[in-house]
């Protein structure tokens, strides 16, 4: 189930999903979150929002990447993901956007329930009993 977060400090509706799902999986405040990426992204030479950057916020952050596994590349939606992983703390990859799921329910801006995750982040503790 879908439930609208927006961390955004002054409330804007902007593209940061990077942020808001790193600030909702590691339960930092979106300035945190952003810093984090900003920080890591001038390391590495890259951009805060890029896929090496935001999986090595991850990573530093106790989370681990599997791929959703490809029997029903078409139909596996967020939603799906979400009934499948109604305990823990995880985050979606759809390619170019990333969503939280805590709990079952996707912490997103927008509904993104629909949309097809391709990776997944997950801690060791969350993922024991549940593999999509």
């Amino acid at each position: 189930m879908w439930k609208e977060y927006n961390p955004n400090p002054v409330g804007a509706k902007t593209g940061d999903c990077a942020v808001r799902a790193l600030a909702k999986a590691t339960g930092s405040d979106w300035e945190t979150a952003y810093t984090r990426l900003c920080m890591s992204g001038f390391a590495m030479g890259d951009m805060p929002d890029s896929n090496s950057v935001f999986s090595a916020c991850m990573r530093k952050a106790g989370f681990y990447r599997k791929a959703i596994p490809n029997t029903c590349p078409d139909c596996y939606t967020a939603a799906d993901f979400c009934d499948d992983h109604e305990d823990g703390t995880y985050v979606l990859g759809f390619g170019t956007h990333v969503a939280a799921v805590v709990d079952g329910g996707i912490y997103d801006l927008f509904d993104s329930s629909k949309m097809i995750p391709v990776v997944y982040w997950y801690r060791p503790d969350d993922e024991e009993d549940n593999d999509a």
